[in-house]
């Protein structure tokens, strides 16, 4: 018995090494784990954030008034008050604005034409919580369609898209009865980037004068709107992006003072001063 003693010492010794052995190393393996996902937690490949929201367009508007030009005032309200137009109020120009014209045509014993012109543009900022511009936008060109619609008293009311019209359009006509009189509307809401633009166009016929034609009207409204599209580009483009602004030639007028220009033979510029290209071409015509 007392032999026995020291040999079952050893042997239980030795047994109990492979079990120290494994308890370290799972211990081990477990402070390694922890460490892994702690510095997987660190990296910042690891940090989720939300995707930036896609950059505005546009950052600024045109001024309301001189975004139709004078020419196509001109030819929709022939007999305007003012043919600058009147200003709509607005707190931020860069942000909102409008202009209108009105006037009535006397035309004696044939009676008269009453014609009624308005622009409005709403501009929309990218907001990491409200979504792009454009997105904005576009929601707002939906509302202004469903608000045109629910016009109150108005009758034979269509909806329809407009291709070709900044990003997407859509028009809205319809007949009211104002003032004892029928009246033909036309309105065209246009997204271009992130500026809604909106023109109403109507008209009427008094003492005896008939009403305009809903084709007559539309095709009004559509020139002015396609004005002021085009009005916000040319209000952003920088001096290099825009011809009204740099005052040069485009199309075939710079192409006909190339060859010109190459067909004379050349002289000394003291006999024959150099010619420059009028600074009015492609720039707005204003009253």
């Amino acid at each position: 018995m007392h032999r026995s003693a020291p040999r079952l010492t050893r042997i239980l010794a030795c047994a109990a090494v492979p079990v120290m052995l494994l308890v370290a190393g799972c211990s081990s393996d477990s402070d390694g784990e922890k460490e892994a996902d702690a510095s997987a937690s660190a990296s910042p490949d690891a940090t989720k954030s939300e995707p930036a929201v896609e950059a505005a367009k546009f950052a600024g508007l045109p001024d309301p008034c001189s975004s139709v030009e004078a020419k196509t005032v001109k030819s929709l309200v022939p007999s305007a008050k003012s043919k600058k137009g009147t200003r709509s109020k607005s707190s931020d120009a860069s942000a909102r604005g409008g202009c209108s014209w009105n006037g009535l045509a006397d035309k004696g014993v044939k009676g008269s034409q009453y014609r009624w012109l308005d622009v409005g543009f709403t501009r929309f900022a990218s907001d990491q919580t409200l979504g792009s511009g454009a997105a904005r936008a576009g929601d707002e060109l939906s509302k202004q369609v469903k608000k045109t619609e629910a016009t109150d008293g108005a009758k034979n009311v269509a909806t329809e898209p407009v291709s070709g019209i900044g990003d997407q359009a859509t028009k809205v006509t319809y007949d009211q009865s104002k003032t004892g009189e029928d009246f033909r509307f036309a309105t065209i809401v246009a997204r271009t980037g992130n500026v809604v633009v909106v023109v109403n166009y109507n008209g009427a016929g008094y003492a005896g004068s008939k009403t305009p034609s809903e084709e007559t009207i539309l095709k009004g409204a559509t020139m002015a709107v396609k004005d002021a599209v085009a009005a916000v580009a040319d209000a952003n483009a920088g001096p290099a992006e825009s011809p009204k602004a740099s005052g040069k030639p485009t199309g075939k007028s710079s192409a006909k003072a190339s060859d010109d220009s190459a067909k004379k033979p050349s002289e000394k510029p003291s006999k024959e001063p150099s010619k420059k290209p009028s600074s009015s071409a492609g720039s707005k015509s204003s009253d």
